[in-house]
């Protein structure tokens, strides 16, 4: 049997690269709700040259924050940035409630995305609003199902046994929340 380790308490940060801070600043401040907390503007030796970035923090309800980096040089830029296409099997999720995720929402709506630049998904086990964020980086903002403790409880019982089964080739759907 697995020795219980001690888990992290919560994600202080995630970072990415932005082209244009003051469009990631709107999107993520003013249209999707997020406090900006913090900007560093610094300069780092960093992977054998001198970087001069900006990062800003956009503040979550329980510390945790998402961060974008820009960097004053266009070669760091290049070398740092966005290095994939936009995917929806790459993205960050965020759990809302429903008041939360109809006012994102409808902000957005108001801000003028349609799809595919904003979509929902009824997962079963949650809905996920999902909106693409002006470096084309998907953001999901999902409210767990009611019974999300039993969904979950069900889930951990099976994981290793679901991905063993999965991994030996039975491709079955074990979603039976939608």
């Amino acid at each position: 049997m697995a020795t219980a380790h001690k888990l992290p308490s919560r994600l202080h940060h995630t970072a990415y690269v932005s082209k244009n801070l003051e469009a990631t600043r709107q999107f993520y401040e003013d249209v999707i709700g997020l406090p900006l907390m913090a900007t560093w503007c610094e300069s780092d030796e960093l992977f054998g040259a001198e970087r001069t970035y900006c990062h800003l923090f956009f503040g979550l309800g329980d510390g945790g924050a998402l961060a974008f980096f820009q960097f004053a040089r266009p070669e760091d830029q290049a070398l740092f940035g966005p290095p994939v296409p936009p995917s929806p099997f790459r993205h960050i999720a965020l759990k809302v409630d429903e008041e939360v995720q109809g006012q994102i929402e409808e902000r957005l709506r108001k801000s003028g995305f349609t799809e595919p630049q904003m979509y929902v998904l009824e997962h079963g086990y949650c809905r996920s609003l999902y909106a693409v964020d002006p470096d084309g980086m998907i953001v999901e903002f999902t409210v767990d199902h009611p019974d999300v403790e039993k969904i979950n409880a069900t889930r951990r019982a099976d994981a290793h046994a679901e991905l063993k089964r999965w991994l030996a080739g039975d491709l079955r759907s074990n979603n039976m929340f939608r």
